[in-house]
């Protein structure tokens, strides 16, 4: 938005977070005619740590709104399969060929790209608004409900008054907090430590799958540079940091498959950020007038890359179940529990089968098992490869893939 910022505003729906489903239920939701605000706390979507994964879910949902091939013709790199080495050798990991959609691969691409597209996209709709530079401070309360949302702006405070607040506002979510719903922890699984590489003509055109028995490099392809993820066991990073910079760049030679002068480029630790890893989610999703979905609802390990497409799936199931309500004002508090409802499965069972995979490598104190190496499922892929595709699809798709409704 531009211009002077009203004192109040008065919407149909107002969603905290302009992230992936943010701004995909508020693309969804302006198609089918409603009136929706978003609003972000950050002024753009530049931020390294995010999820740069499209699955063929998502691909899928963007196909369905006629806006794939423009779509992919923002850059990207596509992984029409997963790999991880084991013992020297390269192994198929998830494999995305015969998946039953249009796009059979993972496209990686920046995230800033993503939501810039959305956002473009969704302002085309004349009942579409997004206020940048939004930090939500609390909830407008009435009469036992939540009416709407109060925003600290560049302008000055806002009040944004509507039938629906919508949390989109991440695993930190504000909403979630002032609504007073109740989340359930299921630990700290593992701590990532990102930096920047330099990228070089000659280097590996996978991303992903490098990795010991105890750690994993995830590379992710910006173009001029690596965004490298270095996974480590949780409460690990202040002994890794006590050693010394250089013992860690040895630490990421040994597994990394760019050359070992690459690692110079990390001056210090001031070159190194630490991305705390958490598995959760609310015992309910809802209250009256207010609906957390994504990472405000679930927060999910990075194994396979599947928290953005999870909620990009809770973006569409949750305008295919509200749009018709909003839009004629009918909405009711079984509506939203129909949302949680819809969604509840596929993000229990992605959970349940993250938690497992952690197990497979760790005993309850989070320490190595005396068996090291990949986990368990890897392992099992590795012996029989036909599961490839049994991950491919669960990866690619996960446990309910959701389809855009006709207008």
């Amino acid at each position: 938005m531009t211009g002077t910022m009203p004192d109040d505003l008065q919407t149909s729906c107002v969603i905290a977070g302009a992230g992936p489903a943010g701004l995909m239920l508020g693309l969804l939701l302006a198609r089918a005619g409603v009136d929706v605000v978003v609003v972000e706390k950050h002024g753009d979507f530049l931020r390294d740590f995010r999820g740069d994964t499209i699955h063929p879910s998502t691909l899928e949902v963007v196909h369905e709104l006629g806006l794939l091939d423009e779509f992919l013709a923002l850059p990207h790199t596509k992984a029409p399969k997963l790999s991880a080495e084991i013992g020297g050798r390269s192994v198929t990991i998830a494999d995305f060929s015969r998946l039953p959609v249009k796009s059979r691969f993972i496209a990686f691409m920046p995230q800033w790209d993503f939501l810039n597209f959305l956002a473009g996209k969704a302002g085309d709709y004349p009942s579409f608004r997004l206020v940048m530079q939004a930090k939500v401070t609390d909830l407008v309360k009435e009469a036992g409900r939540v009416g709407g949302l109060v925003v600290d702006t560049a302008e000055g405070p806002l009040t944004i008054r509507s039938q629906l607040v919508i949390g989109a506002d991440g695993r930190n979510s504000i909403v979630r907090e002032k609504a007073g719903l109740h989340v359930e922890n299921f630990g700290v699984p593992s701590e990532v430590l990102w930096m920047k590489l330099g990228r070089q003509p000659g280097d590996p055109a996978e991303a992903m799958g490098h990795g010991g028995p105890r750690q994993g490099l995830v590379l992710l392809d910006r173009g001029a540079y690596w965004q490298c993820g270095y996974v480590v066991r949780r409460g690990t990073y202040a002994q890794i940091r006590a050693s010394g910079i250089e013992a860690f760049r040895q630490m990421v030679n040994e597994i990394s498959p760019l050359p070992p002068e690459r690692t110079r480029e990390i001056k210090s630790f001031e070159d190194v950020s630490l991305l705390t890893v958490r598995i959760d989610r609310l015992t309910r999703w809802w209250g009256p007038g207010v609906l957390c979905i994504g990472d405000a609802a679930h927060a999910m390990s990075p194994i396979g890359g599947v928290g953005v497409n999870l909620a990009i799936q809770d973006a569409v199931a949750t305008a295919n179940i509200l749009a018709t309500r909003l839009r004629d004002g009918t909405l009711s508090d079984a509506d939203l529990a129909a949302v949680e409802k819809r969604r509840a499965f596929p993000t229990k069972a992605t959970q349940k089968l993250q938690l497992m995979m952690r197990s497979s490598r760790r005993n309850d104190q989070g320490i190595d098992e005396k068996r090291k190496g990949p986990p368990a499922f890897i392992r099992g892929i590795a012996r029989w490869p036909i599961l490839s595709h049994l991950a491919g699809r669960l990866i690619g798709l996960g446990f309910r893939m959701e389809h855009v409704r006709l207008r």
